[in-house]
């Protein structure tokens, strides 16, 4: 019981030991404050890592931006495409449409040609006599 015990600590204090040796802060990207460094060696690389910081992350977002206005590109362009295919769809549709509107127009006479009103008969009603409630 008290040998696995005794290897388990001993794990923990070997890890323990070796975790400030393996972590620096230079190890961590990002923007550090160079004014607390005091020689001047040591203030420039500081700027200097912070100038390379700075650099691949501008590379990093600008490749991520241009694919992203890449890929926006190519949906505008299927897009235009679409818009496309649906106007020629209507232009068709609208051609088609009329043609079935001549062929309406074709099959049937127009209302002025077939039954003329007879102008006579209007004006001879107006000018009859009543007719009367007990004639037959």
């Amino acid at each position: 019981m008290i040998a696995p015990m005794a290897r388990i600590t001993f794990a923990f204090a070997l890890l323990t030991a070796a975790w400030p040796a393996t972590v620096h802060a230079q190890d961590v990207p990002g923007i550090e404050i160079c004014t607390v460094e005091k020689t001047m060696e040591r203030r420039t690389s500081c700027l200097q890592s912070n100038v390379d910081f700075l650099q691949k992350t501008i590379n990093k977002l600008t490749s991520d931006h241009q694919q992203k206005i890449d890929a926006s590109n190519r949906q505008i362009e299927a897009l235009k495409n679409a818009v496309i295919g649906l106007q020629k769809l209507v232009s068709e549709l609208q051609a088609a449409q009329g043609k079935t509107e001549d062929a309406k127009k074709a099959a049937t006479p127009p209302a002025k040609e077939a039954a003329p009103p007879a102008k006579d008969a209007a004006p001879a009603a107006k000018d009859a006599a009543p007719a009367k409630e007990g004639a037959k």
